[in-house]
């Protein structure tokens, strides 16, 4: 059989149905790049919650990073472990060593979404002078024979049982982050608990166990939030009291109820109480 040379260098064309899916796989974003300029200090960069986002992918969503160039002098921490700060108010700390000094942000935002910029806010914490030197906190503590743990500046790591104080009272040292133990028989998700950052910023609830604040950036927390839920809401009372550097003392205040200072004076030292209920009918 002889070939007609039409035959022969006709290409193959692939179904167009397999265009289609090919084309599909790939979404354009729109992505822009900027540099800003920081002095010394600690900073706090939040993505504001933007309506809708989550209906988008988390779009639009924003990455804090040090430049390809002389990045030595910048640390960023993000309270999410994969880096993103979406649009549902993400946060990242920023510690400028020697300022000032860029950090990059790149915003990735849907082709559908021309309008839709992000809402960023950066909110100083400490100036440069009064920065203390950061001290290495490596792995979170894993509460272990104690039922309360928190990083306390010039201390380290320190526990308490429930019905303890942690930390003094008119030392003027600030706890950094802590960690609560669920009770035997507690489920970790029904005990939660946030730090406060801010005047009305808390960070994101974390569960019994995990740690809660700043790693190797020598940050206060100015309070904290703790929490019963489900089963261990019916089974114990939980009560939470707290001093500050300014002097003020505060609680004990009950289960979802925050503890900060009015002037946000960063958290000396805290007192967590849980007692079983009483069954008596």
């Amino acid at each position: 059989m002889i070939l007609s040379a039409q035959q022969t260098n006709k290409p193959t064309e692939p179904p167009a149905s397999n265009q289609t899916a090919a084309t599909n796989m790939i979404q354009e974003l729109k992505v822009s790049g900027h540099l800003m300029a920081l002095p010394a200090g600690l900073f706090c960069i939040m993505n504001e919650p933007a309506p809708g986002s989550a209906q988008h992918g988390g779009m639009p969503g924003v990455r804090i990073s040090p430049p390809p160039m002389n990045g030595q002098n910048v640390e960023i921490i993000s309270f999410r472990p994969d880096g993103w700060l979406s649009g549902m108010g993400d946060a990242a700390l920023v510690r400028v060593i020697r300022g000032p000094a860029q950090i990059m942000v790149t915003v990735y935002q849907s082709p559908n979404q021309p309008d839709s910029a992000p809402k960023l806010q950066v909110r100083q914490l400490l100036a440069g002078g009064d920065m203390p030197v950061a001290q290495a906190l490596g792995q979170p503590p894993a509460p272990v024979r104690m039922d309360v743990m928190a990083h306390i500046q010039t201390r380290g790591d320190v526990g308490a049982k429930f019905g303890e104080r942690l930390g003094i009272q008119g030392s003027q040292h600030w706890i950094e982050g802590f960690a609560i133990a669920a009770p035997e028989g507690v489920s970790p998700a029904d005990l939660s608990y946030q730090g406060v950052l801010g005047r009305g910023w808390l960070s994101p609830w974390v569960e019994a166990g995990e740690y809660c604040g700043s790693r190797g950036m020598a940050l206060p927390l100015l309070g904290l939030r703790v929490r019963l839920t489900g089963e261990a809401a019916a089974k114990y009372d939980l009560t939470c009291a707290a001093s500050f550097i300014d002097g003020v003392s505060i609680g004990p205040v009950g289960s979802d109820e925050t503890c900060e200072s009015e002037s946000l004076a960063a958290l000396e030292s805290i007192l967590i109480t849980l007692t079983p209920k009483r069954t008596d009918r």
